[in-house]
């Protein structure tokens, strides 16, 4: 009988739990202290993007998305970012999100959204195939070949990772409040 107890007990929690509470940060891409790949990608505009026009004095914060064309955690992620533009702004950060989506995509999303951030695409998935995070769940040919997993890097202006956030699976992701949180204790 006891075992069984405990059996309920344990399965009660994990489904009343919150589901950030399950989640698990992870580590992803390339590792703090080392230099981040070099982008490769357009703005929704189609104009080639730098680090050195995306960065603020301090930094970029780049954050990888599977799509803002179909994917609901992704799309709600990019919206609660617009909230966090000027905080990052103040604290010298510039932002930018990345996807496998087109500029159109892009451009679309970011104009019914009021997004004025850069979103950024990646169509042939070199960066985040540099960035070593496509998700190898998707085979050739599937919609979503060629997705990140979900995750955001912390760059410095020149181009090394200060700190990196992502979380297990794609359904959370981390905080706005987090990516600030993580922001103000970088020196």
């Amino acid at each position: 009988m006891r075992p069984l107890v405990f059996a309920l007990a344990a399965i009660a929690a994990v489904i009343l739990a919150p589901a950030a509470a399950l989640a698990a940060p992870i580590a992803i891409g390339p590792p703090v202290g080392t230099k981040a790949p070099a982008l490769v990608a357009t703005d929704a505009a189609g104009r080639p993007a730098a680090l050195a026009d995306l960065a603020g004095p301090r930094g970029l914060v780049l954050v990888f998305v599977r799509s803002a064309r179909w994917c609901p955690f992704c799309q709600t992620q990019l919206i609660d970012l617009r909230e966090a533009q000027g905080a990052l702004k103040a604290k010298g950060y510039g932002l930018a999100a990345l996807s496998y989506d087109s500029p159109e995509v892009l451009a679309q999303f970011a104009a019914r959204r009021d997004i004025d951030y850069p979103l950024l695409s990646d169509p042939k998935s070199a960066t985040i195939d540099a960035f070593g995070i496509r998700d190898p769940q998707y085979p050739a040919g599937h919609m979503a070949h060629g997705v990140p997993q979900p995750a955001i890097f912390i760059l410095s202006r020149d181009g090394v990772v200060k700190a990196s956030l992502a979380e297990e699976g794609y359904r959370t992701r981390p905080p706005t409040s987090v990516v600030l949180e993580t922001v103000s204790r970088l020196p």
